[in-house]
C-alpha cells in the first residue's frame, strides 16, 4: 500500500510539473486578471462583475502582448515584452519548485537550489513559447520575420 502511494506522488508531481510547463506562459495575464478582479469587486462590482472584469483584463493582457510581438519590429522591443511575460513565470516556477521540494527532502540548501533550478527551467520554457508564438512565417517570402 505504501508502495501505491509513493507511486501517486510521484504521478501527482510529474502531473504539477507539466500543467506548470504548460501554463507558465499565461502568469502575467491570470496577475492582472486576479488583480483588476479585486479592484473591480472592491469598487462594487459584485462576484459577477468581478469575474467577468478580470477575465477581460486577462484576456486583452494575452491580446496585447501577442500582437506586440507580432507589430514590433527592434529586437530590444521584443525582449522587454517576453521580460514582461517571463518574469511572473519565474516567480511561479520558483515557488511551485520550492513547494515541492519542500515535501521530498529536508535539508533547505537543496530545497532552494533545486527551487532556482526549477524556476530557470520555467523561465526558459516561458521565453521559448513566448519566441513561438512570435515567430510567424512571412507570407512573401516563406522565411520566419525576427
Amino acid at each position: 500500500m505504501t508502495f501505491l502511494g509513493i507511486l501517486a506522488a510521484m504521478a501527482a508531481i510529474g502531473f504539477m510539473c507539466w500543467l506548470l510547463f504548460n501554463l507558465a506562459v499565461f502568469a502575467l495575464p491570470f496577475f492582472i486578471g486576479v488583480n483588476a478582479g479585486i479592484w473591480a469587486y472592491g469598487t462594487g462590482a459584485g462576484w459577477l462583475g468581478a469575474v467577468l472584469v478580470g477575465l477581460l483584463a486577462a484576456g486583452l493582457t494575452l491580446a496585447a502582448a501577442q500582437g506586440l510581438l507580432i507589430l514590433v519590429r527592434p529586437l530590444w522591443a521584443r525582449l522587454l515584452i517576453a521580460l514582461a511575460f517571463v518574469a511572473p513565470a519565474v516567480v511561479a516556477g520558483f515557488y511551485a519548485t520550492l513547494g515541492i521540494a519542500k515535501h521530498m527532502m529536508p535539508s533547505e540548501t537543496w530545497q532552494l537550489i533545486f527551487s532556482v533550478i526549477g524556476a530557470i527551467a520555467v523561465g526558459v520554457t516561458t521565453f521559448l513559447r513566448l519566441a513561438a508564438m512570435a515567430s510567424t512565417e512571412s507570407a512573401d517570402t516563406g522565411h520566419a520575420r525576427i
